[in-house]
């Protein structure tokens, strides 16, 4: 079995625990009483924390997958446009090589003697 630590409670739960029994303890209320409302308000307080946190970690989780998702999407975007602009037939080379042979075989022709 596991064993279950005893956590200690913060005395700012305490305070507010017994902060709260006091404003709601009513008249030939016990001291035995006020201090078993008092611990089931700390438990309730604690309880209340520990979901808030958890709620705290998955919303942080969720946020972190939507970011890391993003930043993949912008990733892939751009290595697909980087990939789409290297797969373009490139013209430019293949029309500079034809205008220096035309140009070439223009400078023979005219300084060839005919």
């Amino acid at each position: 079995m596991a064993k279950q630590q005893k956590q200690k409670i913060s005395d700012e739960t305490v305070a507010t625990a017994d902060a709260i029994t006091k404003a709601n303890q009513r008249p030939g209320q016990t001291k035995e009483q006020t201090k078993l409302i008092s611990a089931g308000i700390q438990k309730g307080i604690e309880q209340y924390k520990k979901q808030h946190k958890a709620k705290m970690r998955e919303a942080d989780k969720a946020r972190k997958k939507q970011a890391r998702q993003q930043s993949d999407k912008q990733v892939d975007a751009q290595e697909s446009q980087q990939s789409a602009g290297s797969n373009k037939p490139q013209y430019l080379p293949w029309v500079l090589l034809g205008l220096s042979w035309i140009g070439f075989a223009a400078y023979v022709y005219s300084n060839s003697p005919a």
